[in-house]
This record gives structure tokens, sequence and C-alpha cells, in this order.
């Protein structure tokens, strides 16, 4: 395999266009690697949330609710 040639100094070298997939999704497969991104991405979505995670959300929602005038604006 050859090395890409440079282009002569002071010349753009052109680079093909790429087409980008339309809108709709029609038209153009989706890249190989794609189908096992969505895999991958759908199993770490369905994992159970940690118990320690869950332990860390109580503690925070156990902490108290907000006083009456928190976040109006006015100094006590």
């Amino acid at each position: 395999m050859t090395p890409p040639s440079k282009p002569e100094k002071g010349k753009i070298e052109q680079v093909p266009e790429q087409k980008s997939p339309s809108a709709d999704g029609a038209g153009e497969a989706p890249p190989a690697w794609a189908h096992g991104l969505k895999q991958l991405y759908d199993s770490v979505v369905d994992e159970p949330l940690p118990d320690s995670f869950k332990d860390l959300i109580e503690a925070f929602d156990d902490e108290g609710e907000p006083d009456e005038d928190a976040g109006n604006g006015k100094t006590p």
C-alpha cells in the first residue's frame, strides 16, 4: 500500500464529498458498528439501579423539604 501523496504547496487538496444520512433514516444503511453500539446502550439502560445509588437518593430525599422561603429570592 502506498502512502497518499501530499498536495503541491499552495494548492488545496480536494476531498471527496461524503453523503450524510437522510433525516428520515432512509437511503443508506447504518455503519457496521452501529448495531453493536445500540445493543451495548440498550443493555446499560436495562440494568437495574445499584442499591448504593438507591440509598444515596433516599438519603437526599430524607434530608427534608426546603424551607418555605427557600428559592424565593428574599432574605430573612
